[in-house]
């Protein structure tokens, strides 16, 4: 099987494949104290206070994130304000839209962050908004949005704060406690590295008190699967058994690795060899070096009438390497992911690769650029 270069799922550890050997049944002890150790790792790892409490729900990132948004957003006179510079902070705002929550954008187009003030700005246009909705690393360029900055700039409003930290966490610091995010999202198969199965939400206590009764979906309802979990320490329908004790293994791993910190370092020196390997090639980043964080980068396509992207895209396949292709609306682009269980010399062989198939596809080095 190829290298996945994606933003998840990713390439995972022999020790997390050999962790899905073994049958756990959802009510047995052992597994109910992984899930147990799992919640309190993530609301640890979150810099998260007493006040916080981490409810795991079954499916992939998005279900976690609609069932937020169904759970915490106003249904009625108040609204949410969902900052879009990508497809997640868009795709936020069409969940709202359908479940009839009132909903305001900051549109930013596709490749460019937000400012604090801008923020600052929309929230006195509009003194109904009472949720704020943020991406904090946008896939779709690879871009870090300021949410420090943001928490920090809007701190003393009456505003709740949701971040969806799908494809950070794990990977880029973030203390909710001292940023006063109210509620964060993320997922089992990004930066701890584990695989695809189960999302969580982090959120503050209250907020989950106050949800009971306001979501949309019975399967999606946060408290109440929150309540089930703390009464009985199991899920209400059937837990993704193998993914959870997978995730645990990861978190095992996460720590001997270092943290937050040594995976953050590991990530951006895989970053910096591609993106310095690519430019060598005459392949120029989106974004600049100080845009960009570690764990995707999005390069524009060579203007080379040879280059076909599914072409390039199976080719580098064979030679064991799987890359994203582009979401940008305006530049055709390809999208190379840098996290995972990867190091530098994996990143090294794929340049190599990568090379390779532009030289049977004919595609010149220092080509002109989209």
């Amino acid at each position: 099987m190829p290298y996945l270069l994606t933003p998840g799922p990713l390439t995972t550890s022999r020790g997390v494949k050999l962790a899905m050997l073994a049958d756990y049944g959802s009510r047995d002890i052992e597994f109910r104290q992984i899930v147990k150790q799992i919640r309190a790792s993530l609301l640890d790892l979150a810099h998260c206070n007493s006040n916080y409490e981490c409810v795991i729900m079954q499916g992939s990132g998005t279900f976690a994130i609609e069932a937020a948004l169904g759970s915490f957003c106003p249904s009625k006179r108040y609204k949410t304000l969902v900052v879009c510079n990508g497809a997640y902070g868009e795709r936020a705002a069409k969940i709202l839209n359908r479940l009839g929550r009132p909903v305001v954008t900051l549109d930013k187009g596709d490749s460019e962050a937000p400012t604090p003030d801008e923020i600052v700005s929309a929230l006195n246009a509009d003194r109904t908004i009472s949720h704020l909705w943020l991406v904090h690393c946008e896939t779709t360029s690879g871009i870090v949005n300021p949410i420090q900055a943001i928490s920090k700039a809007v701190q003393g409003r009456a505003l709740t704060i949701m971040v969806d930290a799908m494809s950070s966490f794990g990977a880029i610091p973030i203390d909710m406690s001292g940023w006063n995010i109210d509620v964060m999202v993320s997922s089992s198969n990004k930066c701890i590295e584990g695989v695809p199965g189960f999302s969580y939400v982090l959120v503050r206590r209250p907020i989950l008190d106050e949800s009971e009764g306001q979501c949309h979906s019975v399967v999606l309802d946060l408290h109440e699967q929150w309540t089930v979990l703390e009464r009985t320490g199991q899920f209400r329908f059937t837990p993704p058994t193998h993914a959870l004790v997978a995730f645990q293994k990861a978190l095992e791993e996460f720590a001997r690795e270092g943290g937050i910190a040594a995976r953050a370092a590991r990530y951006q020196r895989n970053a910096d060899v591609l993106v310095r390997g690519m430019r060598e090639m005459g392949i120029q980043t989106l974004l600049s070096d100080d845009e960009a964080g570690p764990i995707i980068q999005t390069f524009l396509m060579p203007r080379d009438p040879n280059f076909q992207f599914d072409t390039f895209y199976e080719k580098l396949r064979q030679k064991g390497y799987a890359i994203y292709p582009g979401k940008l609306t305006k530049r055709p682009s390809f999208r190379i992911g840098t996290i995972g269980q990867l190091d530098e010399t994996v990143i090294r062989n794929a340049l190599v690769a990568i090379r390779e198939v532009l030289r049977d596809m004919n595609v010149a080095d220092r080509h002109p650029l989209a």
